[in-house]
């Protein structure tokens, strides 16, 4: 599978990682470290920055070495489409904001890669309303959860309520991350994750459907954010919205495949 996908237009920044990792792992560090679809290497660089000195990142998109943030060493390029297995595991590994770019019949090959790595998998991606660069898989978050699920591992995004109100953290991480863990005896029977949006993943989302101009001053865009969390637009607005952001998704998914 050709992945049409730049990762010098992504907008990924060193802060946002830096600062989310002490909040992702609140309660301990891992010795070691798997990051499956690094690009760059921005959270693998955080990551060594945080004190976990056994990193590597994998990416289906082979990186030049004068790109990367980290040294070459760290890095190797692998088709992320298929299972396939390092032969060794890690104490976590993490994946955000990348499963959306595999076409959903490669979904289940990735989870099941994740888990052969680790007991611990810090999972976000897409979802319909998200859009982005090969956009051409976006699940509500369910749908992972199912496909963890299956593999035996338990769900929860309680660590998207420690990213939250944290300004300096992407807002696709905050609205989409969350954990999960190898429990054969409960997965499939936890609370299954809500589908929600960030207040500022929202602007991005209703220019890209062509709700709002995104000349408008800022003011304008938080009182009508605002007036869409209080739940003060007309109830129309709401089906409506649902409906264009939907056929947003399917064009953008009818234009990513005719590029591969």
């Amino acid at each position: 599978m050709d992945i049409n996908y730049n990762h010098q237009q992504n907008i990924h920044t060193a802060d946002g990682a830096t600062t989310a990792l002490p909040l992702i792992f609140n309660d301990w560090k891992p010795n070691s470290l798997l990051d499956v679809g690094c690009g760059l290497g921005t959270w693998l660089k955080a990551a060594l920055n945080f004190g976990i000195s056994d990193v590597l990142g994998i990416d289906g998109i082979d990186i030049p070495v004068d790109r990367l943030l980290v040294s070459s060493k760290l890095f190797k390029q692998q088709n992320l489409t298929v299972p396939w297995s390092l032969g060794r595991r890690f104490d976590a590994v993490i994946c955000l904001e990348v499963a959306e770019h595999l076409e959903d019949n490669f979904a289940n090959n990735l989870v099941q890669t994740l888990t052969y790595h680790s007991d611990v998998i810090i999972f976000s991606a897409a979802p319909p309303w998200q859009s982005g660069q090969q956009h051409v898989n976006c699940q509500l978050p369910s749908y992972w959860q199912a496909l963890f699920n299956q593999h035996g591992f338990v769900c929860s995004d309680a660590v998207r309520w420690r990213l939250w109100d944290i300004p300096l953290v992407e807002p696709w991480y905050k609205q989409n991350m969350f954990i999960a863990n190898r429990n054969l005896n409960i997965a499939g029977r936890e609370e299954r994750i809500r589908p929600i949006i960030h207040p500022d993943l929202l602007t991005f989302i209703l220019s890209d459907i062509g709700w709002i101009n995104p000349d408008i001053e800022t003011k304008n865009r938080l009182e009508l954010i605002q007036q869409i969390e209080n739940g003060s637009m007309p109830i129309a607005w709401y089906f409506s919205t649902l409906s264009k952001a939907l056929l947003a998704k399917i064009g953008r998914r009818n234009f990513n495949k005719s590029a591969i």
